[in-house]
């Protein structure tokens, strides 16, 4: 029977100038609460005898042959065999001497307990100075903003969570992002999450850190918009949609003047771009939706959302409105025939004909838009009942 309460687990990737220390530190902290618990060093393929040292230091040794931090993370947990991980790294930046905070708020109940390097201090050059009062604070209030998140540090590497709780998560990702992928799910299945302040220190090497600024920045941000269809899809679609149909409204029977301003056609052709793209953002939207409860595992209420959008966005709605929208486009295309036909098919007044014509081709490309998006709906909720029988 496995007893083990907590793993103390580092992801290391040659960190033979720290590694012992910070073992040291986390076999202490075991004395000193009298916790039943292991080490666990996930290695990414040090070459400075990481390895050897963990391992005459009495740790536990995973090798994880994929690159990368979660990579590491992800094999660390499955291999662990504490109730409960507490991971950080092994580059001296965090004193595993002080986890009693994260173990106690385990121990209540929370799922995952988050440091707050913000809150419990950041020493003198412990952190960048765009990391610490731009890229950190910017990418960890999108995350609460895009997921309605408690979370204040959304990147702190020193973390506590329930492993079983952990692994049914399904987290994926292999570099940085696995920081935000991991709070993102957490907050999105509703887990019970605590934050407890944490000092960040200098590290203890002297090569340079694996972190890259804007390229892992950049990842971050991916995966904060990827796993947010909401922000990334459905908002610009409605604002796009919004623009271009108060565009239209305006510009349709006439031009505008606003003080020496003067829009026309030209603007009109925008708004119905506008239109177009926007309806297009909005069906990204639906299928990114359906992908993301077949098979992604991020919403937790899955009956739910089917249930909606099978309820408003039938593959029979989808069919009679975009149908209704073909018919208007081509009554509209219609009435321009007419009129060229009424002028003996020569030349016409473009700004005239436009105001026809842009609203008509709108209304065409949107219907088809609207038909072909219903069927593939429709495909999507046949995978999805499929996968759930």
């Amino acid at each position: 029977m496995n007893n083990v309460e907590l793993t103390i687990l580092m992801p290391c990737l040659n960190e033979a100038e720290t590694l012992a220390d910070c073992i040291q530190k986390a076999k202490n902290f075991f004395a000193r609460e009298n916790i039943f618990g292991e080490i666990l060093i996930a290695d990414n393929g040090s070459m400075d005898g990481s390895q050897k040292i963990a391992q005459e230091q009495g740790a536990k040794v995973v090798h994880v042959p994929t690159r990368g931090y979660g990579a590491a993370l992800r094999s660390g947990i499955l291999h662990a065999s504490g109730q409960y991980v507490i991971m950080g790294d092994a580059d001296g930046s965090y004193d595993f001497l002080n986890l009693t905070s994260f173990l106690h708020k385990l121990r209540e109940g929370y799922q995952l307990v988050m440091g707050n390097r913000f809150r419990g201090g950041i020493k003198k050059n412990a952190m960048p100075f765009l990391n610490r009062y731009l890229g950190n604070p910017i990418l960890s209030f999108l995350g609460r903003i895009f997921f309605k998140s408690s979370v204040g540090d959304f990147h702190c590497g020193l973390r506590g969570f329930d492993r079983q709780t952990m692994l049914q998560l399904d987290l994926q990702t292999d570099g940085m992002e696995f920081a935000s992928e991991m709070v993102v799910k957490a907050t999105l299945h509703r887990l019970k999450i605590a934050e407890v302040p944490t000092t960040l220190s200098p590290d203890g090497r002297s090569r340079r850190p694996h972190l890259r600024r804007w390229r892992d920045g950049w990842r971050h941000l991916k995966l904060l918009l990827l796993l947010s269809p909401r922000w990334l899809f459905m908002y610009p679609g409605i604002v796009l949609i919004s623009l271009g149909l108060l565009l239209m409204g305006l510009l349709v029977s006439g031009p505008l003047k606003v003080g020496r301003y003067y829009f026309d056609i030209h603007t009109l052709l925008f708004a119905s771009m506008f239109i177009i793209v926007g309806l297009q953002a909005l069906f990204f939207f639906l299928f990114a939706r359906l992908i993301a409860i077949y098979s992604m595992k991020l919403i937790p209420n899955q009956n739910k959302d089917v249930a909606w959008i099978m309820q408003f966005f039938t593959l029979e709605k989808g069919i009679i409105l975009g149908f209704l929208l073909l018919l208007m486009g081509c009554a509209g295309s219609l009435g321009a025939f007419l009129l060229w036909m009424g002028h003996a098919f020569g030349p016409l007044i473009p700004t005239k004909m436009m105001r026809i014509l842009i609203p008509s081709f709108t209304c065409l490309i949107a219907g088809l838009q609207i038909i072909f998006a219903s069927f593939f709906t429709h495909i999507l909720l046949m995978l999805y009942k499929e996968h759930r029988a």
